[in-house]
């Protein structure tokens, strides 16, 4: 139980990550580099996370329409965890 959470956690946080490279490659119009130095600069990073975050929703019900209910709650826990990374960043 507590691995399969832990694989959903994981695919959260992966999905996650290629959503923001999706976001920085091909969305943005400027280079790799010069994107993540806007995003520091203007302190847009919990911004850019929020959209990022989008692809969990297919893999949330992907898990689900399999019946793999403790993945799909760890990728609702990596959402959670996202979510206080971007609260956090808001105040710092």
């Amino acid at each position: 139980m507590k691995k399969e959470i832990l694989i959903g956690f994981l695919v959260g946080l992966i999905a996650t990550a290629f959503g923001f490279f999706i976001y920085v490659e091909f969305v943005s119009t400027y280079s790799f580099e010069e994107t993540i130095k806007i995003l520091n600069e203007g302190n847009l990073y919990g911004k850019v996370l929020g959209l990022a975050a989008i692809p969990n929703l297919f893999v949330f019900f992907i898990f689900l329409k399999k019946k793999q209910d403790f993945r799909a709650r760890g990728v609702l826990i990596a959402c959670f965890f996202i979510a206080f990374l971007i609260l956090i960043s808001k105040f710092l």
